[in-house]
């Protein structure tokens, strides 16, 4: 991992992961505590928080729009919060959202919580003066840069946000069970791709066995075979 000095911005530095440097530091998270399943199943993300963070995930009553947060203190995560209303909907969708949810401050509690541990942030993440060191996530900032709108500048939402398909979706499962979707690229038959008429299908099968919604799938599918620039191989 790389850091950078910065003058603007709520942190004194900022770190850059390449999506690699984050795939690895998840998955040896997850080996690390006995949480990486041997075949494709989903990932017990509230168990990994436990555990890894010695804390339990709390619900409360958020301002509309927020759907979690991550409070630090000196030694890294003290909480994970996520919101009350997210929390009591019993749709299928909202229990996967909150999966999802947990994911991405989990995200920011392996990634982010050297720069509270070296200081609170110079001002609020979202403008204003800083009351707690904790990072406050927005419905549009958590779902925003995984979902490919517009760069807001919150390098800290979208790193976390490509934690949770790390986390969720770690790339060895997805490749296992995606495998009779793939293809060879040709040459010396190493690389691999999804066909573009079977990235429905992949993602509906992502989806059904790690237990995400199809977005997340979908967007995770284009993390590891992306589209726009012919087929990735891995």
């Amino acid at each position: 991992m790389k850091s950078y000095k910065q003058k603007t911005g709520p942190f004194s530095e900022r770190p850059y992961f390449e999506l690699n440097d984050i795939e690895i530091t998840c998955s040896q998270e997850l080996r690390s505590l006995g949480l990486f399943p041997t075949d494709p199943s989903p990932i017990r993300i509230e168990r990994f928080i436990e555990k890894r963070f010695k804390i339990s995930p709390v619900y409360e009553d958020l301002p509309e729009g927020v759907l979690g947060y991550s409070r630090f203190g000196p030694k890294g995560v003290e909480a994970i919060v996520v919101s009350r209303a997210l929390g009591e909907d019993e749709s299928r969708a909202a229990e996967r959202r909150v999966t999802t949810t947990l994911a991405h401050e989990t995200g920011h509690g392996l990634l982010h919580a050297h720069l509270f541990i070296l200081g609170a942030p110079k001002r609020g993440l979202f403008g204003g003066e800083v009351t707690e060191p904790k990072i406050l996530c927005r419905n549009e900032s958590t779902l925003g840069a995984a979902t490919g709108k517009k760069y807001d500048g919150r390098w800290w939402e979208f790193q976390a946000n490509q934690a949770i398909g790390a986390l969720l979706l770690p790339r060895q499962l997805v490749e296992r069970a995606v495998e009779l979707l793939l293809v060879s690229d040709g040459g010396f038959g190493l690389g691999r791709s999804l066909p573009t008429g079977d990235r429905e299908k992949a993602a509906a099968l992502v989806a059904e066995v790690f237990d995400v919604n199809p977005a997340v799938a979908r967007i995770r599918l284009q993390e590891l075979y992306p589209v726009d620039r012919g087929q990735l191989t891995l």
